[in-house]
């Protein structure tokens, strides 16, 4: 299918890759040149300019995936809804707050065109592994979009709709808390394990034990043994974990529905700690395991 990939960050260059060297039509689209470039060298086509990749359509429906910080889809929407034509999709496949996206799908749908939500989980890996995808909006978009998801998703991913509009981020804003509160669990053990009464434990052998099919064997854990394994003492790591909005977003919309989240509450108040200071081997390890999911910085 054809497809616009605007935003070529760690994930988007990924999609753009993925889907151009799999026999998709993709337009590259990014602020900085340099990475259309790159896109183009996995077989994209190059658009400079927002009117260049409406003009790449030409004059068939405009699929346009915006893989973009959530702090800058409101504008991004405002600037191609002033060049799309009707009937166009935009897909926001970034981590936007659902409760945002329901309101986004409005105004997109009162210009003529369709807004789809697709949370996308996969981090670097995804290329490699598959991304896991959770959509909402328009069922008939959807299918539209769904060969790429297809690409996307091989050859160990997944993918799967939802519902109406801002469900696929609501699911993907869960999946992001329950990261949190996973995260926070192992690195806690971790630090029991360093910590505790018995000196010198090798931490990386315990989580290599634990991933041999134990009750907490896991994706996450397997990166705490890697981490640890390279780097036993986590130095040079300042302990500083970011939040991404997601945790957040979950704790406002439980406390709306009056549902109590203890673990991803206190999962988050770890990070907001951490980001004034107050920072140990756990927080770092926490640092490590966004590094080797995400390729975020491992410090401040």
């Amino acid at each position: 299918m054809k497809i616009a990939i605007a935003g070529l960050g760690r994930m988007g260059m990924q999609i753009a890759r993925k889907l151009s060297e799999n026999g998709h039509e993709v337009i590259a689209y990014n602020r900085s040149p340099e990475a259309i470039d790159e896109a183009v060298g996995y077989g994209a086509k190059a658009a400079y300019k927002k009117e260049g990749v409406v003009e790449s359509f030409g004059g068939d429906q405009v699929v346009l995936w915006l893989m973009i910080p959530s702090e800058v889809v409101d504008a991004e929407l405002e600037s191609w809804l002033a060049l799309v034509p009707k009937g166009s999709i935009l897909v926001d496949g970034g981590n936007s707050d659902f409760r945002l996206t329901k309101k986004r799908a409005e105004k997109v749908a009162s210009s003529g065109s369709i807004l789809l939500d697709v949370g996308t989980s996969g981090g670097v890996w995804g290329y490699q592994n598959g991304f896991s995808m959770m959509a909402g909006g328009d069922k008939q978009a959807f299918a539209v979009v769904e060969p790429a998801l297809k690409t996307l998703a091989a050859p160990e991913g997944g993918y799967y709709h939802f519902g109406p509009s801002g469900s696929g981020h609501f699911v993907k804003m869960v999946h992001n808390a329950i990261e949190y509160g996973m995260m926070e669990s192992l690195a806690e053990g971790y630090r029991m394990l360093k910590e505790g009464p018995y000196a010198d434990l090798d931490l990386a052998a315990a989580g290599d034990v634990w991933q041999k099919h134990s009750v907490v064997t896991s994706w996450l854990n397997e990166l705490c043994r890697d981490a640890l394994r390279e780097n036993p003492t986590l130095e040079g790591i300042d302990g500083f974990v970011a939040e991404s909005g997601e945790a957040r977003w979950t704790l406002e919309a439980a406390k709306d529905a009056n549902i109590p989240l203890p673990a991803i509450q206190t999962s988050f108040d770890v990070r907001l700690a951490s980001q004034k200071g107050d920072v140990n081997f756990a927080t770092k390890l926490l640092a490590a395991m966004r590094n080797k999911f995400g390729g975020h910085s491992l410090n401040k």
